[in-house]
């Protein structure tokens, strides 16, 4: 198959990257290498999963697109025949690697995976990093799913939307339910602006590269996870307001069972101001609320 008769599917939110110093960005800030498992959600077209092969030990590429398992298939069929790489016909956001090392030629059926040797995916021993250029539809869920999951990459490095990015470094000092929720899995990082020329078809908005390293769950040794995120939704429930209130006002029976001089009281034993709005908290303020319930 051509590659110029492959046409991007809106469907799917398909925008090919074409750049190269922009694929070559991505490969650095996942600094990967000779040893690294990396784990690619929708390489499309296969202009990152070339670049890839040249510098990882082995390439695992999930597509969802019929067509494009088809093209990839013939593109990188050495490679494939190899067991440098193995591609997987599937949805990225129901691939589960905790399984798929252990039976790869079943996963998910009636989904087919085109590979020879044994596959040899990590295992809750082994790191892998992710790198992927998804559609911006699926970014929450994708999030979600490979951050809090059990089976976590080591690094994970992604291209969203420029403003989206911004949203999760936060450098201006304004945080979000978006920036603390992965603060509390990893350290973002942004590692600069794609332009939406780089892509074809053409986005309305230009993109970044974020990187998110030193991903685990050790932040929630010590403190309950559902209970952080109840507490930090509930002080996220009106912006403007201001966190006491917001607290104090909240459906969470352990916060309607207090005043607002326990609240500031509590505020006062984590450092936060009296009239603190939930953005101007940083993370560590967030664990301090969570521990002194």
């Amino acid at each position: 198959m051509n590659n110029t008769n492959i046409k991007a599917k809106k469907s799917l939110g398909q925008n090919f990257l074409k750049s190269k110093k922009s694929l070559l960005a991505m490969i650095n800030a996942g600094e990967v290498g000779e040893n690294d498992i990396v784990l690619e959600a929708g390489p499309g077209k296969g202009t990152l999963t070339e670049e890839l092969l040249k510098k990882a030990g082995k390439v695992i590429a999930v597509e969802k697109d019929d067509s494009l398992v088809e093209f990839l298939r013939d593109k990188f069929k050495v490679e494939i025949e190899s067991g440098k790489l193995e591609l997987v016909h599937g949805d990225i956001l129901e691939f589960n690697p905790a399984t798929y090392h252990l039976q790869p030629k079943t996963y998910n059926l009636p989904l087919t995976t085109y590979h020879l040797p044994p596959t040899t995916f990590p295992s809750q021993s082994t790191t892998f990093k992710l790198i992927a250029n998804i559609p911006y539809y699926i970014t929450g869920q994708f999030l979600r799913k490979f951050l809090s999951g059990d089976t976590r990459p080591s690094k994970m490095v992604i291209l969203l939307q420029k403003e989206v990015v911004k949203r999760i470094v936060a450098n201006d000092g304004k945080e979000s339910i978006l920036s603390i929720s992965i603060k509390a899995y990893g350290r973002p990082k942004n590692i600069g602006k794609v332009s939406k020329e780089s892509f074809s078809p053409k986005p309305k908005v230009d993109s970044a590269i974020l990187l998110i390293d030193n991903i685990s769950r050790n932040f929630f040794k010590k403190i309950d996870e559902k209970r952080f995120f109840d507490i930090m939704k509930a002080g996220f429930a009106h912006k403007r307001k201001l966190l006491a209130g917001n607290l104090e006002h909240s459906k969470d029976s352990t916060w309607k069972e207090k005043n607002r001089e326990e609240i500031e009281e509590i505020f006062k034993n984590c450092g936060i101001p009296p009239k603190a709005r939930a953005e101007d908290l940083k993370i560590e303020q967030w664990k301090c609320l969570s521990s002194n319930i």
